[in-house]
């Protein structure tokens, strides 16, 4: 298993690959799996899990997967509007907002997908698992709890 970070002119980072072993009667047969965060660096993101024989194939089905998955991030400046808490198994991550200037302080998977979404300056702790694929969809999780001001306005028929 390798964890690795490759950038394209796409907007899509591959977090991991993962190499599989299926043992047959003639020796072993490899499959791969490759973790793939897309998005446009303003505020839409999204990820992908692909598997398939070879890397170059696992790649594209997770980066398709990925293009389909977007959702929208609100944005306040450069980072997030309010402290959130994301869980997916048994990973958590906490994505606390930031003053202009702090930049991304966080892991290789939180900050592929907080750098995807277009977040400049944010603080990140990670709790129990560090599956990359946990940890990612933890981030999602925590990514999609996030209220603007004016969403909660609204949504509450007051003005705060």
């Amino acid at each position: 298993m390798s964890t690795s970070e490759v950038r394209s002119d796409s907007g899509e980072k591959v977090i991991a690959i993962r190499r599989c072993a299926c043992v047959v009667k003639g020796g072993r047969r490899f499959s791969f799996a490759a973790l793939v965060v897309t998005g446009d660096g303003n505020g839409k993101a999204g990820y992908g899990y692909g598997k398939a024989i070879e890397v170059p194939l696992a790649v594209e089905k997770a980066t398709k997967q990925a293009n389909r998955s977007q959702a929208s991030v609100p944005l306040v400046g450069s980072t997030i509007p309010h402290q959130v808490i994301g869980r997916f198994r048994a990973s958590k991550v906490i994505l606390l907002p930031a003053k202009p200037g702090t930049g991304i302080i966080a892991g290789d998977c939180v900050r592929s997908v907080v750098e995807s979404a277009g977040i400049h300056d944010i603080l990140t702790k990670a709790y129990g698992s560090t599956n990359p694929l946990n940890l990612v969809k933890a981030t999602f999780d925590a990514l999609r709890q996030l209220r603007t001001r004016e969403q909660i306005e609204r949504l509450r028929g007051v003005s705060l």
